[in-house]
């Protein structure tokens, strides 16, 4: 069964977006070579994604690397919203069911990972006690502002376990 990631980058205070979904901050912490990100798409079968996300900014936006990964990314999409595109999209799955979604996410993934962009869906997977790991790459930078790698007021703590042999911020996530 395909694994549940959430993968972000975040700047050093915890923000995957600064204020209003703005990702301009992220263009520079893009060019170098990331070997763990060249590993996580090789095994990506499925993106999940959240309507903000999907619909945001993207700090690529008219260039080649535009999408996910900076542009490598070809495959099935599975949009979680609840406001499908008037016109399909091609290679996009829209449903406004988080389980539905994550079935059809699986399936697509088969073997491989789902990998889950947007924070808003993150959180609904670990209410829902479905995610499974946890990837974050750090820029060296400090927002201040705007989208939080994970907010849940009043919620509890998510206690994560580093995965062997990774160097990055990478964890399972514990029931």
């Amino acid at each position: 069964m395909a694994t549940l990631l959430y993968s972000a980058t975040a700047s050093l205070d915890g923000f995957i977006a600064g204020p209003g979904g703005d990702m301009s901050w992220l263009t520079p912490h893009l060019a170098a070579p990331n070997p763990t990100a060249d590993r996580l798409l090789a095994r990506v079968g499925a993106l999940l994604v959240g309507a903000r996300t999907f619909g945001g900014d993207d700090p690529n936006r008219g260039t080649e690397q535009e999408g996910a990964f900076g542009g490598q990314w070809s495959g099935p999409v599975v949009l979680l919203t609840h406001r499908p595109p008037a016109q399909p999209l091609e290679g996009v799955t829209a449903t406004d069911d988080l389980h539905r979604a994550v079935d059809l996410a699986r399936e697509a993934a088969g073997d491989g990972v789902v990998n889950v962009l947007g924070a808003d869906v993150a959180r609904q997977l670990l209410d829902a006690r479905l995610l499974d790991e946890v990837l974050l790459f750090l820029a060296p930078v400090l927002l201040g502002d705007g989208v939080r790698v994970f907010d849940h007021p009043g919620g509890t703590p998510v206690l994560l376990d580093r995965v062997p042999g990774e160097r990055e911020h990478w964890y399972r996530v514990r029931y």
